[in-house]
């Protein structure tokens, strides 16, 4: 089973937010999931469970690193694998 996530990360006090989306980007990239880049989000395929401890860990680098950020979360629902 899989879902989808449309992840959103909007650094609020920083001079260059590309930098610091790059940085999440390249923590995102460690899971087992299918990314796909877009202008204003990122997608991200793979199992729930997976999907949501990237979400943690995300987070959680998100509120050491940044002083202040929104992230916008996004679930579908799972599809059963084909």
């Amino acid at each position: 089973m899989k879902t989808i996530a449309q992840l959103s990360y909007i650094p609020l006090a920083t001079r260059n937010p590309q930098e610091n989306v790059q940085e999440l980007l390249e923590h995102l990239a460690q899971f087992d999931v299918q990314i796909e880049v877009g202008y204003l989000s990122t997608t991200i395929i793979a199992e729930p469970k997976v999907i949501f401890e990237a979400i943690e860990e995300l987070y959680r680098i998100m509120a050491e690193e940044s002083e202040k950020f929104r992230f916008h979360i996004e679930l579908l629902s799972p599809e059963a694998d084909k």
